[in-house]
């Protein structure tokens, strides 16, 4: 640990820290000088994050969707930490289909982790800084689908644009107690998740998954898809002082994909 580490000191808890975006985003934390409670679906995938990344990081196996898991992860993390500072609420899925062909099941899977699983994680952290009187910072991933529908995403687009609502609601709620709430919206990101959207994008649209690849970049003014560290080190800022008058915000870290 150094003076010049943003996040000296802070201790974290983040949720899908077991892949992509993510991991991304523990190991900047962790970079930062964080302690990080890794959690994620995945029990072994953040159990073995967790060893990578050292000094004090833990992991917890969590389903976002279940409020009684959910409760049992936040009291581990501080009963282990002494504490929380910092919650990053990162788990996400997606599906791709024609709003016609949409299944009840597909809706219900992409609300539940996208939209509850959020509702969940940022109820579970502030009641915990309410009852110690405490402060805190709240990072949640949502999407560029958060601010601009797409076609063959219309329930995940309604999920995300659910986080930015919400976050934007409880910023407004919580603000005077000291508690920031804030949201990254990535845009076109290489991580196994993108990798299936465009095979399935592909499949739907009777083309390639490389054409498809290459409408995204050409999507993308700084030219490039994004990768998961793009999206992790503005987590960094928006968990750190450096963010301090910062809350209610839906930040597009999109290379220009959506601008606003």
């Amino acid at each position: 640990m150094t003076d010049h580490q943003l996040l000296a000191g802070k201790r974290a808890l983040v949720t899908g820290g077991g892949a992509g975006i993510g991991a991304a985003i523990v190991r900047a934390l962790a970079r930062e000088g964080a302690r990080v409670c890794v959690t994620d679906l995945d029990g072994e995938a953040a159990k073995a994050l967790a060893a990578e990344v050292g000094g004090g990081s833990i992991a917890q196996r969590l389903d976002v969707t279940d409020a009684a898991e959910t409760d049992r992860v936040f009291d581990a993390a501080i009963a282990a930490f002494g504490g929380l500072d910092i919650v990053c609420a990162n788990a996400g899925i997606s599906t791709m289909n024609r709003v016609v062909d949409l299944t009840e099941a597909e809706w219900d899977a992409n609300m539940d982790v996208n939209a509850k699983g959020i509702f969940l994680t940022n109820r579970a952290a502030v009641r915990r800084w309410q009852r110690a009187n405490a402060k805190g910072v709240i990072v949640n991933t949502a999407s560029m689908a958060g601010k601009t529908g797409a076609p063959l995403l219309a329930h995940y687009v309604a999920s995300k644009f659910a986080v930015v609502g919400f976050s934007q609601s409880l910023a407004k709620e919580v603000g005077a107690l000291g508690i920031r709430v804030n949201c990254v919206c990535p845009g076109y990101v290489r991580t196994s998740m993108q990798e299936r959207e465009l095979q399935w994008e592909a499949s739907l649209r009777n083309m390639t998954a490389a054409v498809v690849r290459a409408e995204y970049v050409a999507l993308t003014p700084l030219g490039r898809i994004e990768e998961p560290e793009d999206v992790a080190d503005v987590v960094v800022f928006l968990a750190s002082d450096r963010a301090r008058f910062m809350t209610g915000e839906a930040v597009c870290v999109t290379g220009g994909a959506w601008m606003d």
